[in-house]
């Protein structure tokens, strides 16, 4: 067994390999999330580099000819961004014209059973909007066990913030609004009658 003396060493080496890996900069050609977009000269490992963004075709490697590059590149992303722009823009119309029913069980006393969730709100938006939203745009502190009229943001671009609205209902309200309010007419039953037979005339 290692003394606990040998441990730190093995520990210190180990961290020592690790952020003394060899790097080299690369343009990126494409949108990779957490390092960069298009154009950007970024700083990875050797490893990283070799083995995914330049075989993927994500970037290249900082050469004069790839540096000449910038341009086409910088315009590529230029175009990405405000396409992604007028798509968020486009969303956002759609879903500030949306509404939607949520219902929710209470007791007598009014108090909710269950709640309203982000990933609800997703599922309804989905399934009967047709607005595919990713659930964690929808920025919502808490699940919603109140009912009435409701707002929430949903943050579809940095510079694009969408505001759903939406009612929640108790059961009991939904159920008596889907009730009939009157009676419904009698509808006459029409009897089947015959004919009277004609009297035989009298020869």
């Amino acid at each position: 067994m290692l003394t606990d003396h040998a441990c730190a060493a093995f520990i210190r080496v180990r961290a020592r390999e690790i952020f003394d890996m060899p790097t080299t900069e690369v343009i990126l050609t494409d949108n990779v999330p957490g390092l960069g977009a298009e154009a950007d000269v970024v700083k990875v490992r050797r490893g990283y580099a070799r083995n995914y963004l330049l075989p993927q075709k994500k970037a290249y490697e900082v050469t004069p000819t790839a540096l000449r590059q910038l341009d086409n590149l910088k315009k590529k992303r230029a175009e990405r961004e405000a396409g992604e722009l007028n798509d968020a823009e486009e969303l956002s119309r759609k879903i500030g014209k949306a509404h939607l029913v949520f219902t929710l069980a209470t007791g007598e006393s009014g108090k909710a059973f269950g709640s309203i969730t982000a990933q609800d709100i997703v599922n309804r938006m989905k399934n009967e909007l047709g607005l595919d939203i990713d659930r964690h745009r929808i920025v919502l502190e808490r699940p919603i066990k109140d009912t009435g009229e409701h707002e929430v943001a949903i943050k579809l671009h940095h510079d694009v913030t969408a505001q759903f609205r939406f009612d929640v209902k108790s059961a009991e309200a939904r159920k008596t609004e889907a009730e009939p309010t009157g009676e419904h007419p009698k509808k006459e039953r029409r009897g089947f009658f015959r004919r009277p037979k004609e009297e035989k005339k009298e020869e």
